[in-house]
């Protein structure tokens, strides 16, 4: 019988904003398969807590620290990774920020906070990237969307603007690239269950809405998020490309 997603062990892993949440998931997830996984995150401190849990999996991993919103970081993160292990085999792009005001209290900083990291850094990420995978030529890159791509809600102009925009920037990349043997897929959660959502969830008002919308029992784990990026990242999701994958407990079925 074939043992699932071992071809994934020795692969070189790159997981921006792996520290916390659902990024140190996802890097967890992998490591456990044995790849060799380097996470990226602002906190030295919490890179430093994720790294010390990678590591009983995988000696091999290891932590670039620095902001994704300002471009060198992100060429130095790729790079990095890429010295160190001779190519990239896989780049799941999940660091993102959202900045919740009312769309006529959003300011221009406020704008560009969001959109630098949430769609710009990605797509420079997977530029530097792809110089690897297409020297190779394979490669998966996997961005960590949103329902909200899909949907809009309050309080979310710019988010929203940021996650549609990756949607259609997986469907053009994926385009590009397939000639090359690079996969590009999205990923697209609900609201997750972190200590990063907690104080939100304070709001009960909120809390109700989400629960209400939210089909299935519960909100998300980190956990649903890593088992559909390890789907795309293994040799099952061979012939796809250009895809984002829901993980939204049906919300946006209705």
């Amino acid at each position: 019988m074939k043992n699932y997603f071992s071809e994934l062990a020795g692969k070189t892993v790159v997981v921006t904003g792996g520290s916390k949440g659902i990024g140190k998931e996802i890097a967890l997830t992998f490591a456990e398969l044995k790849a060799n996984v380097v996470i990226s995150g602002r906190s030295e401190e919490a890179l430093n807590e994720a790294l010390a849990e990678l590591k009983k999996f995988n000696s091999s991993c290891f932590a670039v620290q620095g902001d994704l919103s300002e471009i060198q970081n992100v060429r130095k993160l790729i790079d990095a990774a890429a010295e160190q292990f001779g190519t990239v085999d896989i780049l799941v792009n999940n660091a993102g920020v959202n900045i919740a005001k009312p769309a006529m209290e959003v300011t221009e900083a406020d704008w560009d906070t969001v959109l630098d990291l949430n769609l710009k850094s990605v797509f420079f990420a997977s530029q530097a990237a792809a110089k690897y995978m297409i020297a190779q030529k394979s490669g998966k890159i996997i961005n960590i969307a949103s329902q909200m791509a899909f949907v809009g809600y309050v309080k979310r102009a710019a988010y929203c603007s940021s996650k549609g925009g990756l949607v259609q920037l997986t469907k053009a990349l994926a385009v590009e690239w397939a000639e090359h043997g690079v996969h590009v897929n999205g990923v697209a959660p609900t609201f997750i269950e972190t200590e990063l959502t907690s104080k939100m969830f304070e709001d009960l008002d909120f809390q109700e809405d989400v629960n209400r919308r939210i089909l299935l029992d519960g909100l998300s784990q980190p956990k649903d998020i890593s088992g559909a990026v390890l789907y795309l990242a293994s040799d099952l999701a061979n012939f796809v490309t250009g895809e984002t994958i829901k993980v939204d407990g049906g919300w946006t079925a209705i």
